[in-house]
């Protein structure tokens, strides 16, 4: 599966961004997809996932009721809409795709499939 990330950009804070991630070689379908971002000097870190299977959304605390992750419906691809950005949400931010239990689905090892990443800025 070949990951293709786009949508990022500058925005100012309070503002929202859409990205949006195709795949392409197979669908999600069987896979879980997850975003992580990158920060500069820091680790990647887990931001959102979800096993499209019938499983639920999962996602970051310093997130979670202003991103929310979602497919098209022919499991192609797989979006962030970010709301309410501040400038800790500035990083690359990376799609990534795998089967993890549930219990690693927050871990970067745990998907073998990733994208280039695409650079979101919160700045005014």
């Amino acid at each position: 599966v070949q990951l293709v990330e786009s949508g990022g950009g500058l925005v100012q804070p309070g503002g929202s961004l859409r990205l949006s991630c195709a795949a392409s070689g197979n669908t999600f379908g069987s896979y879980t997809t997850a975003w992580f971002r990158q920060a500069q000097g820091k680790e990647r870190e887990f931001v959102a996932a979800r096993r499209w299977s019938g499983g639920t959304a999962i996602y970051a605390d310093s997130v979670k009721g202003r991103f929310s992750i979602s497919r098209d419906t022919a499991l192609t691809t797989v979006y962030l809409q970010m709301n309410n950005l501040n400038d800790e949400d500035t990083a690359v931010y990376y799609c990534a795709a795998g089967r993890p239990i549930r219990s690693t689905m927050e871990t970067v090892s745990a998907y073998y499939y990733w994208g280039q990443g695409t650079q979101v800025t919160v700045s005014s």
